[in-house]
């Protein structure tokens, strides 16, 4: 185990490597291949890994690299934590990284940057398993920032379009700020524990007080906002769409937006110190769901309504965090990860048979062009609307279960997103591959033609895994769950009351009603019209008016401060100082200059008489 943990991460830092050194005489098609390659070959050592940390009785292995931070108190190993959370992540992470490199071979193929598009892929990986494998929260922020370093770098790839150029800085910008949560947490425990390492830090909670603990919750929630996107950080998320496909389905699949989430199931021993602190997390994730879930049913962008999808769905994985359902948050992440792996890419296939159009209204009609791509779309379409025996029946269920034995209210509010989830992914799938062909009325030379196996290959893997993928957690199929390999990780939350069979089979059709109700919805009003004002609020379609607050209240304010110490504080104040002191310089020498005549006689005179005032003034002295 020690000797294989370490393989993980070097096989995507290699590829970067190769690829960097020997970028300008590789090919596209080998440079697809080693970035495809050594991915896969970090997959293959993770199932490794996996298949011998379950006969590993500690379940727990630290591998110490070198020593890396050694300052007085402050001691920070670089090694790797191998436990049941940070090897499922590292599963997902790279089978999911692979297809999408995989399909990124044929998507990216002519770009003038396909060697730099690989570089950066790699470069997202191996960050992404720095920040799961890392046994302290120095080492998972190097990691962390590496990931918002790669999305700034993938998000605003086209970067000659001024539209993906403020994509990436707004993705940076509202990563940064997430990131002072992060840092303040580590402050405060570092302060109170005096280490940062996960083990030592989970042994040391007695020396937190609930006052520092809430605060330590709280600063971990507001970096998972950040990294996470959820309220009030989630509006960079969708902006993000500006990257080519495959980075989209990157960010929300598999990296990124799965690092916040991860991050608070990693500290769930000091999370359960707080109660409120759990209760706020459980809050904002119930609240950006359902937010995020209106905000999808009014978008006309086929990637937007998926990102804010992304949002919603990462959202109720944070209200499971919230009520302490690690489990099954991890559960719901891991499902998200095929099915929204599977919608991305499908929505490339989408999106690259009609020459690069976006716009649902312009598509339609699609499903006898795209054999491969629609077939696997509805699987991922049926997964996310929570339509059993998907996956995403099982994993939303698990959540909202849960969420039922603790708040009512939270569950109530999961429960009108689930329909909301139904209805706007209907809504994209009717407009998508339903109805009349709308797409002749903007490409009149070709029709659509189905993508390369290269690019479906993945798609048919990905639809295999929604399908099958609930069976992780359910151990009455065939012993294995996922919940129970895991919890050996999770801190300790006080236990629901049990819940009886009738309860749960009866929370269960809830769920099934909730899918029901948002197909039907979306297949009554959609099938017949491709715009609706009616249902296409603009309130929603603009985000809630978000960046419009965020324009008023921080935007407009701080441009005019910024105006104002350019045009008065820097032009009057410092450069009228600088200028001022030099006027006075000048002036000075200018007086000084007029003594200096040249005429040996005035010299003479002056020295007598300051000559002459020195004697008088000692003569005066003596006396």
């Amino acid at each position: 185990m020690a000797h294989l943990a370490p393989l993980i991460l070097t096989f995507p830092l290699l590829g970067f490597l190769l690829v960097l050194v020997n970028g300008r005489s590789l090919s596209d098609r080998a440079t697809g291949t080693i970035a495809t390659s050594v991915v896969g070959l970090s997959f293959v050592v993770s199932v490794i890994a996996f298949v011998l940390l379950l006969h590993d009785k500690s379940r727990e292995v630290t591998v110490n690299l070198f020593t890396w931070i050694s300052v007085d108190t402050l001691h920070v190993p670089a090694a790797l934590l191998v436990d049941p959370l940070s090897i499922t992540m590292c599963l997902f992470v790279t089978g999911i990284s692979t297809l999408i490199h995989l399909y990124s071979t044929a998507y990216m193929a002519g770009e003038k940057d396909f060697r730099k598009f690989f570089l950066y892929l790699n470069l997202f990986v191996f960050s992404m398993l720095t920040l799961v494998l890392a046994n302290n929260l120095v080492l998972t922020f190097v990691g962390w920032e590496g990931v918002g370093a790669c999305s700034y770098w993938l998000v605003s790839f086209y970067f000659d379009r001024d539209s993906a150029a403020s994509a990436g800085k707004k993705a940076f910008i509202y990563n940064r700020v997430g990131d002072v949560g992060l840092l303040l947490a580590m402050f405060l425990l570092f302060e109170h524990t005096h280490t940062l390492t996960y083990l030592s830090i989970f042994s040391s909670t007695s020396a937190l007080s609930p006052t520092v603990a809430t605060l330590v919750v709280l600063a971990l929630l507001l970096g998972a906002t950040g990294k996470s996107a959820q309220i009030p950080l989630f509006n960079w998320l969708p902006d993000a769409m500006e990257g080519p496909t495959p980075v989209s389905a990157l960010i929300h699949a598999a990296t990124m937006v799965t690092a916040g989430v991860f991050l608070l199931v990693r500290m769930s021993p000091v999370l359960a110190l707080s109660s409120s602190g759990r209760m706020t997390i459980a809050v904002i994730g119930g609240v950006t769901a359902f937010v995020a879930a209106t905000i999808a049913t009014a978008q006309k962008d086929i990637k937007k309504v998926l990102a804010f999808s992304t949002v919603s769905q990462i959202g109720y994985m944070v209200l499971a965090v919230g009520v302490g359902a690690y489990g099954a948050a991890i559960f719901l992440m891991v499902s998200h990860a095929f099915f929204k792996a599977l919608l991305f890419l499908g929505s490339g296939s989408v999106i690259h048979s009609l020459g690069g159009e976006q716009d649902m209204r312009k598509m339609g009609g699609l499903a006898k062009w795209l054999p491969l791509t629609f077939p696997t779309f509805l699987i991922g379409w049926l997964t996310i609307s929570g339509v059993p025996p998907f996956a995403g029946f099982w994993a939303k269920g698990d959540v909202l279960t849960n969420v039922f034995a603790h708040n009512k209210l939270l569950w109530a509010l999961g429960v009108v997103t689930a329909i909301l989830t139904a209805y706007y992914m209907s809504r994209l799938f009717v407009l998508t591959f339903r109805g009349g062909e709308r797409f002749r009325e903007v490409t009149h030379d070709h029709d659509p033609h189905e993508s390369p196996l290269v690019m479906t290959a993945p798609l048919l893997i990905l639809a295999v895994l929604s399908v099958l993928g609930g069976l992780l957690d359910l151990p009455w199929a065939h012993g294995f769950s996922l919940s129970h390999f895991l919890s050996p990780t999770f801190g300790y939350v006080a236990p629901s009351a049990a819940q009886s069979t009738g309860l749960q089979t009866g929370l269960a059709l809830v769920d099934v009603a909730a899918a029901l109700i948002g197909l039907f919805a979306a297949f009554t009003i959609w099938r017949n019209t491709v715009e609706s004002p009616t249902f296409e609020k603009p309130f929603f379609e603009h985000v809630w008016r978000w960046d419009d607050a965020y324009d008023a209240t921080l935007g407009r304010p701080l441009t005019a401060l910024a105006h104002v110490t350019s045009d008065v504080v820097e032009t009057r104040v410092i450069d009228g100082a600088v200028e001022g002191i030099g006027a006075s310089v000048r002036r000075s020498g200018e007086g000084i200059r007029k003594l200096q005549a040249g005429l040996v006689r005035q010299y003479a005179l002056a020295m007598v008489l300051g000559v002459t005032v020195i004697v008088v003034y000692l003569v005066g002295r003596v006396r």
